[in-house]
């Protein structure tokens, strides 16, 4: 006898009444597709379950991939049996010896099966005896165990597990529409990806890229950023905007203190085209305010003024600590501390302002019109199809 399933709880999917059917379904192709690689796995549905058919695989490396899965709230390692009463009798001795420092227990049966021939109270009673019997120096507490056996009897099967392992919840990714990232070689944009993803959006992303100025080395750890987000979601289309010439034409012909402001509205600007042109119907960013001068509330009013998209801010009111530990969780980190500066670092102002108006702002952009470099830029985007696959060759390009 082993652990031939695993048990996916979807927590939050469950209370979205008449539309959880399609919540449920996106679910199961999003399982699918990360656990699609080992032999004979299969992802099963069972009125208000789901199960991960292993088919002989070992449990470990398929868990580590649905614990990143969002749209499970936990998951637990199960055995079935047929609806027989020896059957669950020994499945439940055996989940108990799997757990050699449990020197208690509960026992908590489900039956849903209506007809099956005992009712839960019975059944409690008859598992726990044989438990007792058949061990040594192991009690039962139903108030604080250290372990509980659950046993739920279903039409089909009956199915045991023990332990419950917490994985990250939200919801399904491609089940809250496309959102375009800002991705840049930071720690924070990173981070609001992940959150983004974990309310069901799928990301596409878009990186500002100023050769000479910005090396090809920056441009792969952005690349690797988002083949790191790829490990929660699906792949990602990362656009390459080379932004050289309009960021020069920005320097060189705004006002120093308003330049940074300026820069993010070009930045704004790019990115609706491009989401016009994807169908993406928003945009997320790693802002966080009060963090730089183009995050104040003054700055966001004034940068939003260019696109009436909606902007997602995952991080607006973190604490630094609290995006770089969530940052450390989901392996980014390292990857965004590499020094190797964006387009962002480059041309930073001595004293930029940190309550721009919109009508300087307006004023400032009537004297030069970036329409013609914007376009250029648009039409010059390299797009890069990233998955967890991806392969990368010695100059930096996509082998994909």
């Amino acid at each position: 006898m082993q652990y031939d399933h695993i048990l996916i709880r979807y927590g939050e999917l469950a209370l979205k009444g008449k539309n959880a059917k399609q919540f449920i379904l996106k679910l199961h192709d999003n399982i699918h597709q990360k656990v699609k690689e080992f032999d004979g796995v299969k992802v099963m549905r069972t009125q208000g379950r789901m199960f991960v058919l292993l088919n002989g695989n070992p449990p470990e490396p398929i868990i580590e991939k649905l614990q990143n899965v969002f749209g499970i709230h936990s998951l637990s390692l199960a055995i079935r049996v047929e609806n027989d009463v020896e059957e669950i009798k020994e499945a439940a001795l055996y989940a108990l010896k799997r757990e050699p420092n449990a020197k208690t227990f509960k026992m908590s049966v489900r039956r849903t099966k209506k007809d099956f021939p005992k009712h839960s109270g019975e059944m409690n009673h008859i598992l726990g005896s044989h438990l007792l019997t058949n061990t040594e120096d192991i009690t039962v507490d139903v108030h604080d165990p250290d372990l509980e056996i659950k046993v739920e009897i279903r039409k089909e099967a009956t199915y045991i597990t023990s332990g419950t392992i917490k994985c990250r919840g939200g919801l399904p990714v491609g089940t809250s529409g496309k959102s375009l990232l800002l991705l840049s070689g930071g720690i924070d944009s990173p981070v609001a990806g992940l959150l983004a993803m974990k309310r069901g959006v799928h990301l596409e992303a878009i990186h500002f890229h100023s050769p000479p100025f910005t090396s090809e080395r920056a441009k792969q750890k952005v690349l690797d950023l988002a083949k790191q987000l790829t490990t929660y979601g699906k792949s990602i289309k990362v656009h390459i905007v080379p932004f050289t010439k309009l960021q020069q034409e920005i320097f060189r012909e705004m006002p120093n203190d308003y330049a940074m402001t300026i820069m993010r509205r070009v930045m704004f600007r790019v990115s609706e085209e491009l989401c016009k042109r994807e169908g993406i119907l928003s945009l997320t960013t790693g802002e966080n305010l009060g963090q730089v001068a183009s995050q104040t509330m003054d700055s966001m009013h004034t940068i939003n003024e260019v696109t009436n998209y909606p902007i997602i801010r995952p991080l607006i009111a973190m604490d630094k600590d609290e995006v770089i530990r969530i940052a450390q969780d989901i392996g980014t980190y390292e990857t965004s501390i590499l020094p190797y500066e964006d387009c962002c670092t480059i041309f930073v102002p001595k004293s930029p302002k940190t309550k721009p108006k919109r009508d300087k702002v307006n004023f400032y952009e009537s004297k030069y019109d970036f329409t013609p470099s914007i376009e250029e830029a648009i039409e010059g985007i390299e797009t890069i199809k990233v998955t967890e696959k991806t392969l990368f060759n010695e100059d930096f390009t996509d082998l994909f």
